[in-house]
């Protein structure tokens, strides 16, 4: 981490990170749309830079440790850090798409897996089951909880389903880097870890696979994916700790609207600042 020291945020700190979030979200929302068989990594990643910088932000990953893209897209056993490629999405494939921005020096930093028309039902399972355990992640994140309630929590939903929840890669804090203290695994033990402080944004970003939780990292030094080849889910928010509860800066409702899907899933975190 950048940062060891957990940085509490003000009322007007939080305000500026949620419209960072907000524009990852509406990024995202507008992918939504684009995600079908026939399209590459690549134009969506093209859209999602243009789109970004038409909204006075800037992309969050691109260069940040050499990245050289503005979206990590992993498709189907790929879990995070996905490059974008030439390759089409196809008919039944998944694809995670992690997004950053930056905006008035704040990150936002936001994930949604996405299905390519019609997905085959476990994955779908598995989709549904890792967003479930976000919420019940971000449920957790109160006063006088601490990290590993957060992880605990996603873990035992998870790993009650069947599911591998990796190991490698965790959660973080967010703000003006994109990594700041504390991290935020997707398991752990209740009552263990940093305590949480009035004021800290998080991004909590359960990474759950159909099969093991074992993971590699392909040549490109990038990619991480699934050791044994299964499907992999991943989905992300940002939340700060207001006034003892948590509350969303980043929305999947603009990727609900375009996809016509209903949701209440929200309601008990929205922000209000």
């Amino acid at each position: 981490m950048s940062n060891k020291k957990i940085i509490p945020k003000t009322a007007e700190e939080i305000a500026l990170m949620r419209e960072a979030a907000l524009v990852v979200s509406k990024t995202l929302g507008m992918l939504a749309k684009e995600v079908k068989p026939g399209i590459t990594t690549n134009k969506l990643n093209d859209l999602a830079e243009a789109y970004i910088r038409e909204q006075d932000a800037t992309p969050g990953f691109l260069g940040l440790y050499d990245c050289p893209s503005t979206l990590l897209t992993s498709v189907n056993q790929a879990v995070v850090h996905g490059l974008p490629t030439d390759v089409p999405l196809q008919e039944g494939d998944i694809v995670a798409i992690d997004c950053g921005a930056i905006k008035q020096g704040f990150y936002g930093d936001h994930a949604y897996t996405f299905e390519v028309g019609e997905v085959a039902p476990e994955t779908k399972k598995l989709l549904e089951v890792t967003k479930n355990s976000l919420y019940l992640g971000i449920k957790e994140f109160k006063h006088g909880n601490r990290v590993g309630d957060i992880g605990y929590a996603i873990q035992n939903y998870c790993e009650s389903h069947g599911y591998g929840v990796v190991r490698e890669l965790v959660g973080h804090g967010l703000g003006t880097q994109l990594h700041e203290a504390p991290e935020i695994p997707n398991y752990g033990k209740r009552g263990r870890g940093k305590k949480f402080v009035e004021g800290m944004t998080i991004a909590i970003e359960p990474m759950i696979n159909l099969g093991t939780h074992r993971v590699k990292q392909l040549k490109d030094g990038w990619t991480i994916v699934t050791r044994d080849g299964k499907p992999s889910a991943h989905f992300e928010h940002d939340v700060a700790l207001v006034h003892g509860e948590p509350k969303l800066l980043s929305t999947f409702d603009y990727v609900y609207e375009a996809l016509g899907i209903e949701s209440d899933e929200e309601d008990t975190f929205r922000f209000d600042g």
